[in-house]
């Protein structure tokens, strides 16, 4: 029996706050046996990782997916190169676009969609330390106005 849902792996923490994300895709991953059985374990790092489209394919590079503890000699490299499966529209559409612009394919989450290992690819541009900044103000400064909103609302019931 297969499980249902989306059951999430590993997400990138900083990639929201040092790219900014332009869109969004789901990509398939083509893995061995051990390292399927790895992910099931829930180890794997996003954080060094992103891709390449190299000869029309696209590749996720410095994925790190430890070894598999009961594994044997057929065990897999952690930090080997994995093809992302794709549509060829998809594929021509991050062509043109990574190299028309400075923009570069992040991964942002992986996870499990009906018992497939799935990756959440963002087409997105680097942040200057300027817009950084900005973005932890704004933050700063919404979350001053709820909080000063629920203290309002606390003082009119009390």
């Amino acid at each position: 029996m297969k499980e249902k849902g989306r059951k999430v792996i590993a997400t990138n923490k900083k990639a929201r706050h040092n790219y900014a994300i332009l869109d969004v895709y789901e990509a398939g991953v083509a893995l061995m046996g051990t390292e399927v059985k790895a992910l099931r374990e829930g180890k794997a790092s996003l954080v060094d990782a992103f891709a390449t489209v190299d000869d029309g394919e696209v590749w996720l590079r410095g994925l790190h997916i430890p070894e598999y503890n009961r594994g044997t000699w057929t065990n897999h490299e952690p930090r080997r190169t994995r093809k992302l499966l794709l549509h060829k529209r998809e594929i021509e559409h991050l062509v043109g676009k990574t190299r028309e612009g400075n923009l570069t394919l992040v991964p942002l989450s992986m996870y499990f969609v009906d018992g497939r290992v799935k990756v959440e690819l963002a087409l997105a541009r680097g942040k200057q330390l300027h817009d950084k900044r900005q973005d932890m103000a704004r933050r700063t400064a919404e979350r001053e106005a709820t909080r000063e909103l629920g203290r309002r609302i606390k003082g009119m019931r009390g």
